[in-house]
């Protein structure tokens, strides 16, 4: 099955509201998922090698994920969620046949990633939520990922809630002034120039040697 285009839904129509580059952001075009696909790779991939070894149906789910992992690091999302005619599992099989497990825990996230790079929005919700995660580095991405895919549905208020839970899971010069600038463009969006204040003057404070407080005083100065 050939692999299908992320969607460009119409729920956030913020052209009329924000700049141009501040919209091409509101449109959210997945790049932190993108990013915490190679963070889940790279850590998951080790966490659950050291993980599962010694349990032998464990240990079975880990080795059964292998190449659902490889058809979604080459963006092959149909492959990575249902598997290929070679009998490989995906994502969706692994979940359903090794529940309790690191891997299905860990499947769930890459679930819910591939069904958000196809524009599946909705379905990808409960998988990204199923994820169970207590690290600064690929919780707080799901964390985001999981905004993204409300802010895709037009339910704003959760996706600025896990955006912002996102920002203090992670408290790092990466996902943290991301995912409070998103917080703060929908705050925006929605009116809430006190609230966009704040997250932007956190960035401004807390954040200032990432990317984004590069240019921060200008969202900063639009919104007082």
């Amino acid at each position: 099955m050939s692999k299908q285009k992320t969607q460009q839904p119409d729920a956030i129509n913020v052209e009329e509201v924000l700049g141009k580059s501040e919209a091409f952001i509101l449109k959210y075009k997945m790049q932190i998922i993108v990013a915490v696909a190679a963070i889940v790779i790279i850590v998951g991939g080790s966490m659950l090698y050291k993980t599962n070894v010694s349990e032998p149906r464990a240990k079975a789910a880990s080795e059964a994920i292998y190449q659902a992992q490889s058809y979604f690091a080459a963006q092959d999302f149909e492959k990575a969620l249902n598997g290929d005619e070679q009998g490989n599992m995906g994502f969706m099989q692994i979940i359903d046949e090794f529940g309790g497990t690191p891997t299905a825990n860990v499947a769930n996230a890459y679930a819910g990633l591939a069904l958000a790079q196809t524009g599946r929005y909705e379905e990808a919700i409960p998988y990204l939520k199923a994820f169970d995660g207590s690290d600064n580095m690929v919780a707080p991405g799901v964390l985001g990922a999981l905004g993204n895919c409300y802010a895709n549905t037009g339910d704003l208020s959760s996706a600025v809630s896990k955006f912002i839970e996102a920002a203090k899971v992670a408290d790092n010069n990466t996902i943290s002034p991301y995912c409070l600038l998103q917080a703060g463009l929908i705050y925006e969006q929605q009116g809430k120039k006190d609230d966009a204040l704040k997250v932007y003057t956190q960035i401004k404070e807390k954040y200032f040697a990432s990317v984004q407080a590069m240019d921060i005083d200008k969202y900063i100065n639009r919104v007082k």
